[in-house]
């Protein structure tokens, strides 16, 4: 767990610094300054609204013991277990077995699985994707995630600048345009990759985490192996409209292959599962 701890510091600093060399070529130090304050405006917004946001966005409406016990009751045992404050819970109207969590803190978080992954799992399935996001919880992955993904999508704003505005430098002058072309194609592939990378050890992390809270590896690897088979062919179309929320999902919502896997946000569905049975045995 240190190590993925590391490697998600490392890299978080490796997108912040990619940031202001971003700013630099567009504005010279003074550029970068800039960028470098707009992307903490950016990121203190996020911190404070980003679950909000998200959860207006899928539409997800909170239940609680009355409204839905089935799954209201689940979290709470599960969160027990974990040694988490009770999360909110929330239901999304998707045919797609999907489910995710967001908050900034464990004391202001919440869980939201979808209508379509409440009908497709068993009990024990259900249990070990809860846990799964509980930890996400208890690890404040999606705050991580979240500032991650603010700034690759800054870094794109600001690198798509460069490419039609052009860049300048310490004095003031304009820089090359290929300078700015080559900004605005390879910044944000760098910042996309790292994000990923951000997203992929983390969903590792989580499953771990989620076959100890559950007490039953098994069943999480048997709820991503269903998930994995059915989501590829129900649409999600709220995620294909904002596919910066995708790595929140415990599985991808979207499809794609070849070059796009470069960017999957999470890693290879038979890989987790591969790691998930080993703990199991």
């Amino acid at each position: 767990m240190f190590g993925n701890w590391m490697k998600t510091t490392v890299l978080m600093a490796a997108i912040t610094a990619l940031f202001g060399m971003v700013g630099a070529a567009v504005g010279g130090q003074g550029g970068m300054l800039l960028a470098l304050l707009i992307g903490g405006g950016m990121n203190l917004f996020a911190y404070w609204f980003s679950d909000t946001m998200v959860l207006k966005m899928y539409n997800a409406q909170e239940v609680d013991g009355t409204s839905s016990p089935y799954l209201y009751n689940m979290v709470k045992e599960l969160a027990v277990n974990a040694g988490l404050p009770m999360p909110r819970v929330y239901l999304i109207d998707e045919a797609q077995p999907n489910a995710f969590a967001t908050g900034r803190n464990p004391d202001h978080a919440a869980i939201a699985a979808t209508t379509g992954i409440l009908q497709l799992l068993t009990a024990r399935e259900l249990r070990g994707v809860m846990a799964h996001e509980l930890t996400h919880v208890k690890h404040r992955d999606i705050l991580t995630s979240t500032i991650a993904a603010t700034m690759a999508g800054a870094i794109s704003a600001l690198a798509n600048f460069a490419m039609f505005f052009g860049g300048r430098d310490e004095e003031g002058h304009h820089t090359n345009a290929l300078v700015g072309i080559l900004v605005a194609i390879l910044a944000p592939l760098a910042a996309g990759l790292i994000q990923m990378a951000i997203s992929r050890a983390r969903e590792f992390e989580a499953d771990r985490g989620g076959g100890e809270i559950s007490g039953d590896p098994h069943a999480l690897a048997d709820a991503l192996a269903k998930i994995d088979a059915y989501a590829r062919g129900i649409p999600m179309p709220t995620a294909t409209a904002h596919p910066e929320t995708a790595q929140m999902m415990i599985m991808n919502p979207l499809s794609g292959g070849g070059i796009a896997s470069l960017f999957a946000t999470h890693p290879p569905t038979g890989e987790r599962i591969a790691r998930l049975r080993a703990m199991g045995r």
